[in-house]
């Protein structure tokens, strides 16, 4: 009955075009906006690494003013990054089963072929552990061997994006690459990798694209290579070369520890407390209680990733997704009134209550699915239109649990608009319709 039911369904969209136009934009206008926002929700509510959630930790130490604290609203939270020497010293600790320092950077990759010119693109130093920790997945090769983490080796691992700029999508595993003059060794080429929210460095821009290249971090000091992230300063100091630099009271530098044991990370914590203690008696402004270890969900909550205007953005699509639906009622009431004296001639050919109900139900969630997919090209055009609002980097798409869940929401919703509708024109005694026929 279904397929019939359907059929009658587009028969009937076909013999009232403008009303059931009017229905299905009131339904695609309502759509459009709701998942709209509700996308932008989803992808700022993520938590990209859910599955690591409990083992994953971002470090926090609290060497800042010991006359005003980090943050005004929350002087119990230390500074959202740390210090160069603090993240050499964690770099030193065995507990963690995987742990890395790690920074942004900028430089020009300068292409061997004539064909592509230089480009500047944002890089990561960090650790191997780095690729380990996060689940980075490998198109080719894999992450620089440990022994780069302890003496100069200049190599790189490749972003995809980068692989297919500069050596057309092909393995690229040994080839050499032009980066800031230098060259360095192909190592590794990532899939498609770009979280977001981006967890990792979430004080440089959540909706950031993923970096385009990976450099070890032992390079820092030998290539005196400058950062391009925030860096945060509490009290003026001489710098008068790159060495003072690192070693000021600056904080620059993300570090993330992978703790896989509640064992581990009560020694881990025991550990953080013990260092700022041994901090403190070395004459530095260091608060042995205010250190801390935030799981990828704690961090974006601590950093707000999620705003509240964004959920009262939700709130007032949901809203406007009523105010259509209401609108649909209306045209559905009308509709299904000027087909009365049809449906009193099924009636008296022995079609029940029931079956003419759920005849129309089935037309009105017909009507909300193509509404639906129209609402979908409309949530498109309008991820688009806020992409600057929320700065995000890269292509901002519904992803397949979004495009479900428009279509489902449209369907149920046009339904729920057209329970009353449909219940009134049950109503009508066919008496009266028939005499007319």
């Amino acid at each position: 009955m279904i397929a019939y039911y359907i059929k009658l369904a587009a028969l009937s969209i076909r013999r009232n075009p403008v009303l059931s136009t009017l229905m299905m934009a009131a339904i695609a206008v309502g759509i459009g906006a709701f998942m709209t926002m509700l996308t932008v929700h989803h992808i700022m509510s993520g938590n990209p690494v859910w599955w690591k959630n409990d083992v994953l930790y971002n470090v926090g130490l609290d060497t800042w003013n010991p006359d005003e604290p980090y943050y005004d609203e929350r002087p119990e939270l230390p500074p959202e990054q740390l210090t160069y020497r603090d993240a050499k010293a964690l770099q030193e600790s065995g507990i963690p089963a995987y742990k890395s320092y790690m920074f942004k950077v900028a430089s020009v990759i300068q292409p061997d072929n004539e064909d592509v010119a230089p480009f500047i693109e944002t890089g990561r130093m960090a650790f191997n552990d780095f690729f380990a920790m996060f689940d980075v997945p490998f198109l080719y090769g894999s992450a620089w061997p440990e022994s780069s983490d302890r003496q100069d080796e200049f190599v790189v691992v490749l972003a995809k994006r980068t692989n297919d700029k500069v050596f057309g999508g092909e393995n690229s595993v040994g080839e050499s690459i032009t980066i800031d003059g230098r060259e360095y060794t192909v190592v590794g080429v990532t899939k498609e990798w770009d979280p977001r929210p981006k967890y990792y460095d979430l004080n440089n821009g959540p909706f950031q694209e993923s970096e385009a290249f990976f450099l070890p971090a032992q390079l820092l000091e030998t290539l005196e290579i400058q950062r391009s992230g925030n860096t945060n300063c509490w009290k003026p100091e001489d710098i008068q070369s790159f060495q003072d630099f690192l070693g000021s009271e600056c904080t620059w530098i993300q570090y993330w520890v992978q703790l896989d044991t509640k064992a581990q990370q009560d020694s881990y914590r025991d550990f953080l407390g013990a260092y700022l203690q041994e901090q403190a008696k070395l004459g530095r402004s260091a608060r042995p209680e205010q250190h801390l270890m935030a799981t990828p969900e704690e961090w974006m909550e601590i950093n707000e990733v999620v705003g509240d205007d964004n959920r009262v953005l939700v709130g007032l699509s949901a809203l406007f997704l009523i105010v259509c639906l209401l609108n649909t009622v209306g045209l559905l009431l009308a509709k299904f009134l000027g087909r009365a004296g049809e449906i009193s001639v099924r009636r008296a050919l022995g079609a029940s209550r029931s079956d003419i109900f759920r005849q129309q139900l089935v037309e009105c969630g017909f009507i909300g699915l193509l509404g639906g997919v129209i609402g979908i090209g409309l949530s498109g055009l309008g991820l688009i239109a806020v992409k600057n609002m929320y700065r995000f980097e890269g292509s901002v798409m519904m992803d397949s649990e979004m495009i479900a869940t428009a279509f489902v929401t449209a369907v149920i919703a046009s339904i729920a608009a057209g329970l009353w509708p449909a219940w009134q024109i049950c109503r009508v005694p066919p008496a009266g319709y028939l005499k007319t026929q």
